[in-house]
């Protein structure tokens, strides 16, 4: 079970966003796939508890179908990203579809952060994309997606990897919900107490 990247994904793909060099004692938090009309909001209210600011990587067609809950992230402050419009596997797919497929999101979400959805992109999709986007991957994975992973489990991964400078992934969706809402407060309350911000992530290149 990978938390981290692979080495060499970072050696070999430099020109991508893994993680944001700071001296600050600052964490950038993540969330990918929606906006979801439940969960979304439930996981603002505790990003407000404690004055956290978060950067969402949201779906195109779900801005769409939500756009209350996509409003909200907005309102109060946190940062969006472009996950495309259909959450397409770059790996998968024809350039010409994926370049559409992203273009068809930004017409809803209005940034130029772009992470490819499952972390799968082609050499010749990133050399496009960055002409216009900065490409953000993570340096921690929670795993709140894996139906194998436990509550409990998905904490440690985050508190155990987690240090300044750090990318973290989470997911505002019905799939990581269980892993989420338990992680989440107590992985804010424990960085928090040593003294770290959350902040969104730069938009600038």
């Amino acid at each position: 079970m990978r938390v981290t990247p692979p080495y060499f994904a970072r050696l070999f793909f430099p020109q991508l966003l893994w993680e944001i060099n700071t001296s600050a004692k600052e964490v950038f938090l993540t969330f990918d796939d929606g906006p979801h009309p439940e969960i979304t909001p439930r996981v603002l209210e505790i990003l407000d508890k404690f004055d956290a600011k978060a950067t969402f990587f949201c779906v195109g067609e779900n801005v769409k179908k939500y756009p209350a809950a996509y409003a909200s992230i907005i309102e109060k402050g946190h940062r969006a990203g472009n996950h495309s419009y259909h959450h397409l596997n770059g790996w998968q797919t024809m350039d010409r579809k994926y370049f559409d497929d992203v273009a068809q999101c930004r017409i809803l979400v209005d940034s130029n952060l772009f992470r490819p959805p499952y972390g799968k992109i082609k050499p010749s999709q990133i050399r496009v994309l960055r002409k216009d986007y900065k490409v953000v991957m993570w340096s921690v994975l929670s795993r709140d997606f894996d139906e194998n992973v436990r509550q409990e489990q998905c904490l440690q991964n985050v508190i155990r990897f987690t240090k300044a400078g750090s990318v973290v992934v989470f997911h505002d969706s019905e799939k990581a919900a269980t892993n989420l809402f338990h992680a989440l407060p107590v992985f804010l309350e424990h960085f928090k107490q040593r003294g770290f911000v959350f902040s969104i992530i730069p938009s600038r290149h």
